[in-house]
């Protein structure tokens, strides 16, 4: 799906912006999961606000919580927050949710610089999240009778980040090293047949 992404604080929102984005919040997180709690909080004021359009219509949303306001149960370090991640129904099941969180982080990334990032998930979308490289950071707890955990999408080192783009991975060192120790074997052993047979 093609969509156009705007990024705005909570004092460039119009009214109109910020009806259909509060309409979305409720009609996701309190109507379709039947949970009744309080959408809205302070923590708005202070985010950027993360909208995908399709033909000027709100078809998904998310907020970025700055690292200053933001705190996270699994690290003391302040980092920035992911939140209130939606999808309306209409619209989901052709990858705009991972859209949306490919821009919410890249602009973490270029705002707050090379930072982990911590999300609240639904245990349901864990799946989704670690395919996007979060990883667990705390068990399982209930906020408002939903179950959720504590997810980081930790920094890739460089030398990490080079092992992948070369299709290996941590292990790819031992394997090599124990693949030229096995030829400087073979090797060894063919010098040391051809010595018997020439004596």
């Amino acid at each position: 799906m093609t969509c156009q992404f705007s990024i705005k604080t909570f004092d460039e929102l119009t009214s109109v912006d910020l009806y259909h984005i509060l309409k979305a919040r409720s009609q996701v997180f309190v109507v379709e999961q039947n949970c009744a709690y309080q959408d809205m909080d302070e923590v708005d004021f202070d985010c950027l606000h993360l909208v995908a359009h399709k033909d000027e219509a709100l078809v998904g949303y998310c907020r970025i919580i700055a690292p200053e306001s933001s705190t996270s149960a699994a690290n003391t370090l302040p980092m920035p927050r992911i939140g209130r991640v939606l999808v309306l129904p209409k619209y989901r099941g052709e990858g705009l949710a991972r859209q949306i969180m490919t821009h919410a982080i890249k602009h973490c990334r270029k705002k707050y610089g090379k930072k982990p990032i911590a999300i609240s998930a639904q245990t349901y979308l864990l799946n989704f999240y670690e395919s996007l490289g979060f990883v667990r950071a705390s068990e399982f707890y209930l906020t408002d009778g939903l179950e959720h955990v504590d997810m980081v999408l930790p920094i890739i080192k460089k030398s990490k980040a080079k092992n992948l783009k070369l299709g290996g991975s941590e292990g790819s060192g031992f394997a090599t090293k124990l693949l030229s120790f096995l030829l400087l074997i073979l090797s060894l052993m063919f010098i040391a047949g051809l010595i018997y047979l020439m004596t």
